[in-house]
């Protein structure tokens, strides 16, 4: 783990909240209606994240140098690749729930927002706990392992159909909400007064909800979505902030690297929903990247401890991720007989 230390120059906390604001702002102007966003507008706002992106590590590589940069660059690269399992995640929760194609980008929208305060969270949590000393990159190379594994056993499992009825978040909004089991526009919540309007349509005559005092809200199954989406994303944050950290110590390099990467993922999904089928063994460079960050977090806390040279540069981490990332999606297009055939039996 690099030791380079740039704090938070007021200069560059500033570059960096102007352009992730900013960007915010202008993607939530541009897909504000529910319409479904096409493959090829999805590729060039995809693209448009990336350049985003690498502007900001531009200005790094200016201000800060050639190592600040390639960390950041590592970081983005690392939380970008771990969030496309996050992405085939959530496409079962959409599928399960019945969301329309043109609601899926609110849903993600409000996922995304949600994802950039956790992450913020966590990341300072995770900075923090490094201070403690180098047993707690044992704890977090332990973790980042155990996701590895997790994910290699249950590769014969793609196919079940997970129940999202029995999911914590789900069981949480039923606790405080009466549920309309309709998607009623792109409503999350309803009202009362909305939902009397809503019995009294002769095609909802059969729908029986309950009632929580004079102003209670019902939630839509939209909102149940976006709970179960939310808390799906919690529980990655587990695995991805102390795999992001593992490139760098540095809270500012940290964030600004998950949450670049986290911006471009609303259209990202829409691409990876057309070439999810040709993206067969991508899954499989994201268990060879964890168990990759398992062995460079152990490294970097056994160096303290047992005072070994044995650590993985951030050049060198950086290249790796790019070489797992490239060979994944090489072997995806080359050799897909195998997952096609499986699919089929």
């Amino acid at each position: 783990m690099s030791s380079t230390h740039i704090g938070f120059p007021p200069e560059t906390v500033a570059v960096f909240l102007l352009l992730s604001v900013g960007a915010i702002l202008i993607d939530l102007f541009m897909h504000r209606d529910d319409k479904p966003i096409q493959l090829k507008s999805a590729v060039m706002w995809s693209i448009f994240w990336v350049v985003i992106s690498f502007a900001f590590a531009g200005f790094l590589y200016a201000n800060h140098g050639a190592e600040v940069a390639s960390l950041f660059v590592t970081g983005y690269a690392l939380e970008k690749v771990l969030s496309i399992d996050n992405l085939f995640v959530m496409m079962a929760i959409f599928s399960w729930f019945a969301v329309p194609d043109g609601y899926r980008h609110r849903v993600l929208y409000w996922g995304v927002i949600g994802a950039i305060v956790f992450r913020g969270i966590f990341v300072a949590i995770g900075t923090s706990l490094l201070s403690l000393g180098p047993w707690v990159e044992m704890v977090f190379a332990v973790i980042v392992c155990w996701t590895a594994v997790m994910m290699l056993r249950s590769g014969d499992d793609d196919d079940a159909i997970e129940d999202y009825s029995e999911h914590l978040a789900y069981r949480l909004v039923k606790r405080f909400f009466p549920i309309w089991p309709k998607l009623t526009s792109h409503a999350f919540l309803l009202k009362q007064s909305e939902v009397d309007a809503e019995l009294a349509k002769p095609e909802n005559a059969d729908v029986q909800v309950g009632r929580v005092g004079k102003a209670s809200y019902y939630a839509t199954p939209l909102m149940l979505c976006l709970a179960v989406v939310e808390l799906s994303d919690v529980m990655f944050a587990f695995d991805s902030v102390p795999a992001v950290i593992a490139v760098s110590k540095e809270p500012l390099i940290v964030y600004s690297a998950m949450m670049f990467a986290i911006l471009g993922l609303r259209t990202l999904y829409f691409v990876l929903e057309a070439l999810k089928q040709y993206l067969v063994h991508l899954e499989k460079a994201v268990i060879v990247l964890l168990f990759f960050i398992a062995l460079k977090l152990g490294l970097n806390a056994t160096a303290h401890i047992f005072h070994h040279e044995y650590t993985i540069s951030a050049m060198a981490s950086l290249a790796v991720v790019g070489v797992v990332l490239f060979c994944g999606v090489f072997a995806s297009f080359v050799f897909p007989e195998n997952d096609e055939a499986e699919a089929t039996k």
